[in-house]
């Protein structure tokens, strides 16, 4: 085992620990002793490792877990909220709709999963680093796609703005009555991830359109688009969906030069999709289209 793999070890036992002792004391001081680390520096450690301050890990995990048996379970709000480590119900419900946007009371009644996904995604996050994933040639399919008509929301700009422009997407779709659940949800990239000019990134958050959606002549915010049909390698990714780039570069890197096969002259891009069940995440079918 290289030094690189113990240290990474260490900080995996400190994320196991969090998840077995959510009730407990998950302090500074506790959980740098658990990782063999000293508690001086052990913020700033966990912090560059994860993207994620400890605190703020400990506080998701915790309202993952309340969530959750808001969502499943018959318990009171009230024993939900000192679970999670809130004195009072009120606390507990201020933290819970600054996370999720909603409040428990709703969530309970009606669970906005799409918000709930956002909040937690450094979550996720912060475990994948420590747990890449790996992708191997079975995994990518062959498929005949059929045309797709869209409803395209631009970006073009520095990638540091793109959750703006996703926030106004979502205010738009909402708007627009284009539920994820009705209307799939498909990102096109014209760019690279992170271009040596940032103000060159360009990407498409598009809403598929069925026969008889269409698009207000003065709506100036998206204009119609089409995803053209064709042959696509496409490669399915479940769990963490928010950086597409490993799995793009799979395909490019090591799939395409052993295929055989010529790209076509459209985009790489992905459709969006929840689980069966929301709460396990989402997953993204990545879409290399081919000649």
């Amino acid at each position: 085992m290289t030094a690189i793999d113990r240290y990474q070890a260490r900080m995996k036992r400190a994320l196991d620990h969090i998840d077995q002792h959510l009730d407990g004391d998950l302090d500074l001081d506790a959980v740098s002793g658990v990782a063999a680390f000293s508690k001086f520096h052990f913020h700033r450690q966990f912090t560059a490792t994860f993207g994620v301050s400890l605190h703020r890990y400990v506080q998701l995990a915790r309202l993952r877990r309340a969530s959750k048996r808001l969502a499943g379970e018959g318990a009171r709000i009230t024993d939900i909220a000192l679970e999670a480590g809130y004195e009072t119900p009120d606390a507990f419900a201020r933290a819970f709709r600054q996370r999720f946007d909603q409040s428990p009371s709703d969530f309970r009644k009606s669970p906005d999963w799409a918000p709930w996904l956002r909040a937690l995604q450094p979550f996720n996050s912060a475990r994948s680093r420590l747990m890449p994933t790996t992708f191997m040639p079975d995994q990518v399919a062959l498929r005949e796609v059929a045309a797709t008509r869209v409803a395209v929301f631009e970006h073009h700009g520095d990638p540091a703005t793109l959750e703006a422009t996703i926030q106004r997407f979502i205010a738009w779709r909402k708007a627009a009555g284009f539920s994820p659940r009705t209307h799939p949800t498909f990102n096109i990239w014209h760019s690279e991830r992170r271009p040596a000019n940032p103000a060159d990134y360009r990407m498409d958050l598009c809403i598929g359109l069925g026969e008889g959606d269409r698009i207000e002549d003065d709506d100036e915010t998206v204009r119609a688009g089409l995803i053209p049909g064709g042959r696509c390698a496409v490669l399915r990714v479940t769990g963490d969906t928010h950086n597409l780039e490993p799995a793009a570069l799979y395909l490019y890197r090591d799939w395409l030069p052993s295929s055989g096969e010529e790209m076509r002259d459209f985009p790489i891009y992905c459709q969006r999709f929840f689980l069966d069940e929301p709460e396990l995440g989402t997953a993204a079918e990545l879409f290399l289209p081919l000649k």
